[in-house]
């Protein structure tokens, strides 16, 4: 009898050990919170949301179906916010462990989200509802009713003007296309002798509500799309629209100074908004044509001017082109090709700019061609006479370096 207890109490302490062991490991399997979301333990709320709302986006069974691992991972970034997103079970958590918190969470992996409460599923519902529209597409996190009204979109328009009219300003018409309210229903879609109807599929209400994956989503009625009606017998004039596309045309004035690629918004000439919502923006973006003569680089222009080799080696005054006309440059003798002029104040006033920017001449010498026999002759003599260092000095050193380099 003894040893029947002794064996007994035995296997009671066995138990008891196996017991406390698996339980043990059941903690120890869990990761931690704070790695699961990918932030420090010193992470503000603030950061904790963000993080949860990241992981909870890129694991969602929704945009893994069918992922056995990924719905895992959505589970336990759940289960991890839960407990981080609310401060008294964080307070539990950082002094406990996972021990500290067990029981306490009304998520079960998330899947007892639904009867959660207190100030832990508010952090929790407040976080994943805003991320609602990201992973469904909806517009509407608030529960829009009907007739919700909707900013129209914006419009782009392309415009192309000249080095000169973005230099110095210009004033033109665009046209544009718009949508007008059709006079023959009045707007309303519906043909004349006729009403819409209140919409079947959300009974007017302009939202749904859909089952996406763990939750219930409410999103923009798909077949009135948002309106709460719906027209039987459609306005033969405007297919049902209520509205008639037409063109219109606008004044646009470009600022003396604009740049390629900038912008002119003209408010409230995008398209217009739904149920009574506010109108777009348009947007005019300046692409400027390549000129003939000048590249611009922000304010200052550039431009090549062609000399002859009489005019190089003699120096002389030249005249340069300017967006305002010409002006004059003084070359000294010996002019060598590349060498570059600053005329300053020749550029272009920008836009935010207190002076105009800078005109750089940039020289090249030009070499005759189709020469006559006897011109011909005359450059040898020439050259044979320029033969001396000091009227050739690049030459001669150039020279000299080839000879050390073949050493």
């Amino acid at each position: 009898m003894h040893w029947t207890a002794a064996r007994s109490e035995l296997g009671a302490g066995v138990r008891s050990n196996l017991s406390g062991a698996f339980n043990n490991l059941s903690v120890m399997a869990k990761r931690d919170y704070y790695t699961v979301l990918g932030v420090g333990k010193n992470a503000t709320d603030e950061e904790i949301k963000k993080a949860y709302r990241k992981m909870a986006m890129k694991y969602h069974p929704d945009r893994n179906p069918g992922d056995k691992q990924a719905e895992d991972k959505f589970k336990e970034v759940g289960e991890a916010y839960e407990v981080l997103g609310d401060r008294s079970k964080r307070d539990a958590y950082d002094r406990y462990g996972h021990a500290g918190v067990d029981g306490m969470s009304g998520m079960g992996g998330m899947g007892g989200m639904g009867g959660a409460g207190g100030g832990g599923f508010g952090g929790f519902a407040e976080a994943f509802g805003d991320i609602f529209g990201d992973i469904f597409g909806g517009g509407n996190r608030g529960g829009g009713t009907a007739n919700q009204m909707y900013r129209g979109a914006d419009l782009r328009y392309a415009m192309e003007v000249t080095l000169e009219q973005a230099a110095n300003g210009y004033e033109t018409e665009i046209r544009i296309p718009s949508w007008e309210n059709c006079t023959t229903c009045k707007g309303s879609g519906a043909k004349p002798g006729t009403k819409p109807q209140t919409c079947a599929t959300c009974h007017g209400q302009g939202q749904v509500r859909m089952q996406q994956g763990f939750f219930s989503v409410q999103q923009t009625c798909p077949t009135c799309h948002g309106s709460g009606k719906t027209v039987k017998d459609p306005c033969e004039a405007c297919s049902g629209a209520g509205r008639i596309k037409k063109n219109k045309t606008l004044q646009v004035k470009v600022p003396a100074g604009i740049d390629d690629g900038m912008r002119i918004r003209s408010a409230g000439n995008g398209e217009p908004g739904v149920n009574g919502g506010p109108s777009g923006d348009l947007y005019v973006e300046i692409r400027i044509k390549e000129h003939s003569v000048f590249k611009r680089d922000g304010d200052d222009l550039h431009c090549e001017v062609p000399i002859s080799m009489v005019t190089a080696a003699l120096g002389g005054t030249i005249q340069v082109p300017t967006l305002g006309g010409s002006a004059e440059i003084e070359l000294p003798e010996g002019v060598q090709p590349g060498k570059v002029f600053r005329l300053r104040g020749k550029g272009i006033k920008g836009l935010r700019s207190a002076e105009p920017g800078a005109l750089y001449a940039h020289i090249t010498v030009e070499v005759p061609v189709r020469l006559t026999d006897k011109q011909k002759q005359m450059l040898r003599e020439l050259d044979q006479s320029l033969s001396d260092a000091k009227h050739s000095p690049q030459t001669r050193s150039w020279k000299d370096r080839l000879k050390e380099f073949f050493q």
